[in-house]
């Protein structure tokens, strides 16, 4: 097995140390914001709070990726000033914050199929066949089902190694709610959730820690964010769309798969979207606050140091951050609807999220 190159070692290091930091914490010099979540955006909020950092001196942003699940727990108990998620809350989570809750949209990206195979460096696949090698149902590289679709890879007979996240997940969510709209045989035995009960592979946790097996061991397949393949430069399976093209994933195609017209609340879905050029696995990724930011003996200060946060955050600054580290920016109609979430959070009544401009 091959060693974790040194930029995966570096994102392992820097999650393992942010982990510890998920609770809010009060300076007697200045403001500090804590939030806890997804792996999935981490390398682009590490860079985001960073530059906002920058310019607000005297404030510090803390963020701890523990993983979707962990966020949304981290929030309900008021132990943090933001979560962070992959998937959006669904009625019952809403219902369990005891709160109303805000979806603020900080950017796009999507789930590929990275993988180590020795001498492949193209690859093609679909939503049923991944399916399948997740089920166990193909358990060999040189299956005919794979064969098939890939007439001219010389695919080796290898045991085929799938890894997924032993933690709770948005990009688990994400992946098994794409494979349950293209499998019947997946939503009956599967079916969608941050958390699974896993039919065939190996755990590991984070998008780190999936991406450091798939590196590390030959045949293995998982499923990750964009950003780490591309950023890790890992082989990536093109998988066919529903217009049957098979797609990369860039920043065009995953843009492509959020044009459509996106709800009020942001809470929106964009997984196998049927525009011929989208990448069927795209998604949104959310920070997540309450509505009333009056709670916890938190301040009025704290509150209107977390609403001007998300404002960078969505501002041309922020979003050309995303852009630089293979993140996909949020459309235009996204960050209007964005922003004027941003403008209904208050602080006991008393409105300080409108925006002046």
């Amino acid at each position: 097995m091959q060693r974790l190159s040194p930029l995966l070692l570096l994102l392992v290091l820097l999650i393992s140390c942010n982990n510890n930091s998920a609770r809010i914490e009060k300076s007697g010099s200045g403001t500090v914001l804590s939030g806890a979540g997804a792996t999935f955006p981490y390398p682009y909020y590490n860079i985001v709070f960073r530059d906002y950092m920058r310019l607000n001196s005297g404030l510090t942003v803390n963020y701890g990726a523990i993983g979707s699940g962990g966020g949304i727990r981290s929030l309900r108990d008021r132990s943090v000033d933001f979560g962070a998620s992959d998937a959006f809350l669904n009625n019952k989570e809403i219902a369990s914050m005891n709160a109303e809750v805000i979806h603020v949209a900080t950017c796009m990206g999507s789930v590929v199929m990275a993988y180590t195979l020795e001498g492949v460096d193209s690859l093609r696949l679909t939503g049923p066949l991944v399916a399948d090698i997740y089920l166990g149902n193909i358990r060999k590289w040189n299956d005919p089902k794979l064969r098939i679709i890939n007439p001219d890879v010389l695919l080796p007979d290898l045991d085929i190694t799938p890894v997924y996240r032993s933690d709770g997940s948005g990009t688990t969510y994400n992946f098994s709610e794409y494979l349950s709209m293209v499998s019947p045989e997946w939503s009956n035995v599967m079916g969608k959730g941050k958390a699974l009960k896993w039919e065939a592979g190996i755990a590991a946790k984070g998008n780190p820690g999936v991406a450091g097996i798939v590196q590390q061991t030959e045949g293995a397949i998982g499923y990750i964010g964009s950003e780490y393949a591309l950023t890790l430069k890992l082989p990536v399976a093109r998988l066919r769309n529903r217009a049957g093209k098979y797609v990369d994933a860039t920043l065009e195609t995953i843009s492509a798969a959020a044009n459509v017209e996106l709800p009020d609340d942001m809470r929106a879905t964009i997984t196998d979207s049927d525009d011929p050029n989208a990448y069927p696995i795209s998604l949104f990724t959310w920070i997540l606050v309450y509505k009333d930011q009056q709670y916890s003996n938190r301040t009025k200060k704290e509150a209107e140091a977390l609403i001007d946060m998300l404002r960078y955050v969505i501002s041309d600054g922020g979003q050309t951050v995303a852009a630089q580290i293979n993140y996909a920016p949020l459309s235009a109609q996204a960050i209007e609807k964005t922003r004027k979430l941003i403008g209904e959070i208050h602080y006991g009544g008393e409105a300080i999220g409108r925006d002046e401009r």
